[in-house]
């Protein structure tokens, strides 16, 4: 839906040091390289690993607010400080979302807040829409690999936003699936004008009109250029959105990098994801990263 390299990343308007900010949450707008203001906030959490910090990444049509973002937040804070922001089009952010193209942005801008801040490892656990935007990440900021010159775009800011380990739940593994009942609805949200006013009055969802342009690198693409980087790929065996050939497809295309988890009877993203599971997301996630 967007032309350009992603991944980039610009500072926050204000970024005060760790010790600051280590008994209050901070509520910030970042600005994006692309100019998108993006609406973040952050939780010091109340876990020992003080020098670790989760950037939470949510689905399609979620923000920072609702109720199920927030409460995954709370369970990741037990172990490590959380960021949490919403996606541009989403919530209180600018900009108009353009279903996992240059959301990559938003997403570098968080992370090198959070650096800012002091963290010196970070996580990025991102769900649904959220988790194919990790996985781009991870690929450009965290791995080695390199294709169709895409990383070598990346300038300044890759150091300070590059991640530790990567966490995906429920992510697609290749882009304009429809062979759910949910994901047609989907697209016909994101590309008819009907829906997409649907999305932006009742979803409090902005979406572009535009296509791609160039089509970005899908999640499958981009997971062979993630290692050496800890990455965990999380999917429920009654997913409505995406069945469970997504989840093996991107663990097979890791090479035997990834750690693929299964979850027996859970469905789909943050709604589904369980306090348990999330507290088996943080353990795994303090353990891996660096």
């Amino acid at each position: 839906m967007s032309s350009g390299p992603a991944g980039q990343v610009t500072r926050s308007f204000n970024s005060p040091h760790l010790e600051t900010t280590s008994r209050t949450s901070w509520r910030r707008f970042l600005r994006t390289v692309d100019g998108v203001t993006i609406d973040a906030a952050y939780d010091p959490g109340t876990g020992p690993s003080g020098d670790l910090a989760f950037i939470v990444a949510h689905g399609f049509t979620g923000d920072l607010d609702r109720p199920h973002v927030r409460r995954a937040a709370g369970v990741l804070a037990r172990n490590a400080a959380v960021v949490t922001f919403s996606f541009r089009g989403h919530g209180g952010s600018g900009g108009r979302s353009t279903v996992g193209d240059r959301e990559v942005h938003d997403l570098a801008a968080a992370v090198a807040w959070a650096r800012e801040l002091g963290h010196t490892r970070i996580v990025t656990v991102g769900f649904s829409m959220g988790g194919s935007v990790v996985l781009r990440h991870a690929a450009l900021y965290g791995g080695s690999g390199e294709r169709d010159g895409e990383r070598d775009q990346e300038h300044e800011g890759r150091t300070e936003a590059r991640t530790d380990a990567v966490v995906s739940v429920s992510a697609p593994a290749r882009w304009y699936y429809r062979g759910t009942a949910p994901m047609r609805r989907v697209h016909w949200l994101v590309t008819r004008p009907g829906g997409r006013f649907v999305g932006r009055v009742g979803l409090r969802t902005r979406i572009h009109h535009r296509d791609w342009d160039p089509v970005p690198d899908s999640p499958v693409e981009c997971v062979p250029r993630i290692a050496p980087t800890p990455l965990l790929i999380v999917h429920g065996d009654q997913d409505g959105y995406f069945p469970v050939d997504h989840p093996r497809m991107l663990a097979e295309a890791s090479g035997g990098h990834a750690e693929l988890w299964l979850e027996h009877g859970m469905g789909h993203a943050e709604n589904a994801a369980d306090d348990e599971l999330l507290a088996r997301i943080g353990d795994w996630a303090v353990a891996h990263a660096g």
